[in-house]
């Protein structure tokens, strides 16, 4: 990889500014200063010093999003912020992507990366990745609403689920409940409810796989994955 590519991915300004910082003389490789930007460096053999700085690349990024309402899960979106716009500007030099999406009201767990084969075997339908969420419901579920769900319940299009496992947390006038769902389908887990005549008051996703939303990560706040949790999603098989 040229020395000014592997600068320029890591954020430390364009192809021009890239040049400009090797001309200075503040780069190393191997304990050499390197001027010339098309000088090829292997990043997993070569030390790359900055002003005597150890630069550590990587070509993958991984990041937990605890997202917030009023957010698109979108790369882009002209009218309103996307969970990209959270994002610093040393991890948007890697181009991630939310995989899947959260509705705008939605919050909770979000994937970020730019690893677009673990996306896919995320996404893909055949895998069945089960899918976690807290939600408040209008009024009481009940024995029957979990049993309709662990059969699979008819959509307002037509469609028939696959089985969701519904767990009651708190039954009332209003209900707290988690639900384990294995598609996606929009606004799916609202439109299980309302098949069953009862509306979802608020919805957060707790788990994707094998993936925990972090519970000190406030609303809008996200941290890279931990070295167990992204090899937890590397070795991440559906049963």
């Amino acid at each position: 990889m040229r020395i000014d590519k592997m600068l320029a991915n890591l954020g430390f300004g364009s192809r021009k500014d890239v040049k400009q910082l090797l001309k200075s003389g503040a780069v190393e490789v191997n304990e050499q200063k390197v001027k010339d930007a098309s000088k090829h460096v292997d990043p997993n053999k070569d030390v790359v010093t900055i002003n005597g700085e150890e630069v550590v690349y990587k070509e993958f990024i991984y990041l937990m999003l605890n997202k917030p309402q009023g957010v698109i899960s979108a790369t882009e979106d002209s009218q309103h912020e996307t969970v990209l716009d959270i994002l610093e500007p040393e991890d948007l030099v890697f181009s991630p992507f939310p995989v899947g999406r959260l509705d705008k009201d939605t919050e909770g767990l979000l994937l970020l990366t730019n690893d677009g084969q673990l996306a896919h075997r995320l996404l893909s339908p055949k895998k069945h990745v089960p899918k976690t969420y807290f939600a408040v419901i209008n009024s009481e579920v009940t024995e029957e609403d979990i049993a309709a769900f662990k059969k699979g319940v008819i959509l307002d299009d037509g469609y028939e689920t696959k089985p969701g496992e519904l767990k009651i947390i708190k039954s009332g006038l209003t209900s707290d409940i988690e639900l384990t769902i294995t598609e996606g389908k929009f606004h799916q887990v609202k439109r299980m409810f309302e098949a069953v005549g009862k509306r979802v008051i608020y919805l957060q996703r707790i788990s994707m796989g094998p993936l925990q939303l972090d519970e000190t990560l406030e609303l809008g706040e996200y941290r890279e994955l931990t070295e167990e949790e992204l090899e937890s999603l590397m070795e991440y098989e559906v049963k």
